[in-house]
């Protein structure tokens, strides 16, 4: 079976400027994605979608092969699904088809290459479409998370089973990792949203769950990283 390693990194952020090659303990952030790629067995090529030419050259230099994301699916309001469709579109149609789509969005420099394996074997022994990856979730919406209402009151996002009154006994919820999404490729071509397949999970520890979106989830992730290599 062949699998296919999509990382997919447009120029513009406006939470972190150029974050995508941002040097992070000396690496661009976008190689930690590439390097974990290289680690898995069953991935046996890797791309990189970008309308950027500073991490088209970047991707290259780390051994990635780059396809050119057209404008209208780079622009803040474009929904990356469609840059899944158009990236696997391209590789079908330049390279042939293949079996499985991982992709490992470069803000998850954390992630480990068993957590990737992991999500690959998931997808394939499950009747899923997609497995994505998840960890525990620090609020609990049957507790503490409210929403308000029309009459400017609130109340809570999702209303306990009769019978459970005990944050304890209350249903595990989880929070989603941009870590790893494992699909079918023809499930993410015929459809076009996330959530209306089958989704199955694995699931990760927080630490290697960080997503970077700020300066401050690139703190935290540096520090987290600066211990790890201490440890060794």
């Amino acid at each position: 079976m062949t699998c296919v390693a999509f990382i997919f990194a447009r120029g513009g952020s406006k939470g972190l400027p150029g974050k995508n090659i941002k040097p992070l303990l000396g690496k661009p952030l976008l190689h930690y994605s590439i390097d974990v790629a290289k680690q898995v067995a069953d991935i046996t090529r890797i791309f990189v979608s970008t309308d950027c030419d500073e991490i088209a050259n970047s991707a290259l230099a780390a051994g990635a092969t780059v396809i050119a994301r057209p404008a209208e699916l780079a622009s803040d309001t474009a929904p990356e699904w469609a840059a899944w469709q158009h990236a696997i579109t391209y590789v079908q149609q330049h390279y042939g088809n293949f079996d499985s789509f991982v992709s490992l969005p470069a803000t998850s420099p954390l992630r480990s290459a068993e957590d990737v394996s992991n999500a690959i074997y998931q997808l394939r022994q499950s009747n899923a479409d997609l497995c994505l990856a998840v960890t525990p979730a620090n609020r609990n919406p049957y507790f503490n998370m409210v929403t308000r209402t029309d009459d400017g009151m609130v109340q809570l996002v999702s209303q306990l089973p009769n019978g459970v009154h005990r944050r304890q006994d209350a249903p595990a919820v989880y929070d989603i990792t941009t870590v790893v999404y494992a699909a079918r490729p023809d499930f993410i071509l015929q459809h076009n949203a996330l959530f209306s397949g089958r989704i199955t999970s694995i699931e990760v520890p927080k630490q290697r769950a960080v997503d970077i979106d700020d300066i401050y989830d690139f703190m935290l992730a540096e520090a987290i990283l600066k211990v790890e290599q201490d440890a060794e």
